[in-house]
């Protein structure tokens, strides 16, 4: 591995098991032989389809995928692999999630607590308020449960609390869906600052207009597996993009004419 990259996914296979009607079962394959790596000092944007199976590659590196899950291959942090016990240590302290959903947060615990993770001292509240000040919430928010916040806020407390470790990997699962676009741009643009700061930041997302805004990479995701790797600039010039797929992206942008994917090109 080069010096610049943090984590490394090879071959990555997730399958689960749903039950229909009755003891019918039938097996699901939504990420198939993934590999991919993110560099230090880097945002990297997988980007794919809402629905599609990129939230499951999250919750493989975090090690907290839903019980009826199988994963096979291999992940690498740092170098070495990503064991159930090098995890632990790591996840929550260097290796830091961003979820999806703001229903993350405890309704019954003050935001101070929940960024804090119940911790009192003098040192993790300085840390806490200097984390609510920089995502633009003053410290009065340390008081205010999650049902008092907007839509906006509630990013920024996930956003701090995951920051509260100072991570150097930060994963972030769908940060912006239901957020305007001026907040989504704001909320992108901290996860930019953190990677300009020296972290490794995987953002994964559906929104590939936002991905070209502050990404320093781009992962297709398509059919369980990375298709094609762009640069940014790709997408805005429409050159080098090698996958119909990644084409087809380009031409349902707006400014090139909101033209629809047909599967059949595929």
């Amino acid at each position: 591995m080069g010096n610049g990259i943090l984590l490394e996914i090879r071959d990555l296979h997730i399958t689960f098991t749903q039950y229909d009607r009755g003891l019918k079962r039938r097996h699901l394959h939504p990420v198939r032989g993934l590999g991919c790596q993110v560099e230090r000092g880097r945002l990297t944007a997988i980007v794919g389809a809402s629905g599609s199976g990129k939230s499951l590659l999250a919750h493989a590196i975090m090690g907290i995928l839903p019980y009826n899950c199988c994963m096979e291959g291999r992940i690498y942090y740092d170098g070495q692999l990503l064991d159930e016990k090098r995890l632990a240590a790591l996840r929550g302290n260097e290796i830091a999630l961003v979820p999806q959903g703001v229903s993350y947060l405890d309704p019954m615990m003050r935001v101070g607590q929940q960024i804090r993770g119940g911790r009192r001292d003098a040192a993790a509240r300085e840390t806490c308020r200097g984390l609510l000040e920089r995502y633009g919430l003053g410290p009065e928010t340390e008081r205010l449960y999650p049902f008092q916040l907007s839509g906006g806020m509630a990013r920024r407390v996930l956003i701090a609390s995951a920051l509260m470790g100072d991570p150097r990997l930060i994963i972030a699962d769908e940060p912006t869906p239901g957020l305007d676009a001026h907040t989504a741009r704001r909320v992108a643009g901290h996860f930019k600052e953190l990677a300009c700061e020296g972290a490794a930041v995987l953002l994964i997302t559906h929104d590939l207009e936002l991905a070209l805004e502050c990404a320093d990479r781009i992962l297709i995701f398509y059919e369980g597996n990375i298709i094609e790797e762009a640069d940014p600039g790709d997408f805005r010039e429409g050159k080098n993009l090698k996958e119909p797929y990644t084409q087809a992206l380009y031409r349902a942008m707006p400014e090139n004419g909101f033209h629809v994917w047909e599967e059949a090109g595929r």
